[in-house]
């Protein structure tokens, strides 16, 4: 075994026989071990509130979307279709165009975000987990238009699935209407469908209304215009390669983004929060540390003969030094150690039983998602490294010197 750490391991399993130093010691131990785990179990919220958005996305989101990089809307081609399917792994496209418009059921009436879509959209499968109400499609047996809504469409329209005799209403401006009375029926185009499935994700998309295509383009007056194409990969594919491909297939006319570049924003703030949280359990561990330093330096002074008599048979001050190094190591890495194994189980515990809810009863989840990725256990015992060389530097250096010159003289 290495002389200094033995040295250093024996000044630990000793301590009980001096209380006071051994009392600061432990509580550097409980310190960093409380700090570890709490760094270990936020960011594993932090991780299991990332992989939540990201399912939330990819239940309503495609995989990759085509959009105008100027204006709103672009003219579809058989041209266009054509470049973006020979793109490898490509497997559905899916023609969108989506606007506000006014939704009026009854006596009800609400602004919705009026999305149409062709009929691959259905085969994308994507709202069967999400759907709560009636039958996902875009068309009936007899051609009969219906529409998808979102609960928070239903609820502020107060719309039934069960009534058959009362349609949706959708309404938009006409191009070059009158804009002195807007709500004059000739200002407006309108067309009826009928609600026919509900789904819920959550409030973000509580105002969509998905109709079929060609619904979408008689009452927005888009001819041969759309303002997005919507691309579901196969499965096991790289979005970001087929983005790459797509956009060099493309051009610069059309901006290209997967699925977390669509929202690249929010994923971008979780990872904000999540440094910064990182940054403050990091000083709490610093704080922690902080007992290691007093620890080790109560401790230069108690040991102050045995050094001496160290390097009377012949230690340098490297081997002093590595001494109160290992000193604090132990003490620390005891108290990580703890706290990761901690840490871990708590969070394994989460997953398994859902400790602690989330406390929304129209949440996704009950409980609060976690995730345990092994960089952010490294991150951890990384803090703690750095910390352990900071706070036990200074004494251990203090130590070799003060009896070196002690000696000396």
């Amino acid at each position: 075994m290495n002389l200094p750490f033995r040295i250093a391991y024996r000044y630990f399993i000793s301590r009980h026989k001096r209380s006071f130093i051994s009392l600061i010691a432990r509580i550097a131990m409980v310190g960093v071990a409380v700090g570890t785990m709490a760094l270990v179990v936020v960011l594993s919220v932090f991780n299991g509130m990332e992989e939540l958005n990201r399912s939330i996305f990819k239940t309503f989101d495609a995989d990759i979307t085509v959009t105008p990089q100027k204006g709103k809307r672009f003219t579809i081609s058989d041209s266009l279709m054509t470049k973006v399917k020979s793109v490898q792994g490509v497997h559905l496209v899916t023609q969108v165009i989506q606007d506000n418009a006014l939704a009026r059921y009854g006596d009800q009436q609400s602004i919705v975000r009026l999305k149409g879509v062709d009929s691959s959209y259905i085969q994308r499968n994507q709202l069967d987990s999400a759907l709560i109400e009636g039958k996902l499609r875009l068309y009936g047996n007899q051609g009969t238009p219906f529409a998808i809504i979102s609960e928070g469409v239903r609820s502020a329209l107060s719309i039934s699935l069960q009534d058959i005799i009362i349609p949706l209403e959708l309404w938009y401006p006409k191009t070059g209407g009158s804009t002195i009375n807007p709500t004059a029926t000739d200002a407006f185009r309108e067309i009826h469908v009928r609600p026919g499935a509900v789904f819920f994700i959550e409030t973000r998309y509580d105002d969509y209304v998905i109709v079929p295509l060609e619904i979408a383009e008689n009452l927005l007056q888009y001819q041969q215009e759309r303002t997005a194409l919507e691309i579901q990969l196969v499965p096991g594919s790289d979005a970001e390669a087929v983005s790459r491909a797509l956009s060099k297939q493309l051009g610069e006319t059309f901006l290209v983004r997967d699925r977390d570049a669509m929202n690249a924003d929010l994923l971008r703030a979780i990872g904000i929060e999540k440094l910064f949280v990182t940054i403050t359990l990091s000083f709490i561990i610093l704080v922690a540390g902080i007992n290691i330093f007093f620890s080790l330096s109560m401790l230069a002074i108690e040991k102050k003969k045995d050094i001496a008599m160290l390097y009377a048979l012949g230690a340098t001050q490297r081997m002093v030094r590595r001494i109160f190094l290992f000193e604090g190591a132990i003490v620390a890495f005891s108290g990580a150690t703890v706290g990761i194994i901690a840490g871990v189980a708590l969070c394994l515990a989460q997953q398994r039983f859902g400790l602690v809810s989330m406390g929304m009863v129209s949440s996704l989840v009950d409980a609060y998602p976690v995730k345990l990725i092994a960089k952010d256990i490294l991150v951890s015992a990384s803090i703690i490294v750095l910390i352990t060389l900071l706070v036990s530097y200074i004494p251990a250096k203090r130590a070799s010197l003060s009896t070196e010159i002690s000696r000396q003289a």
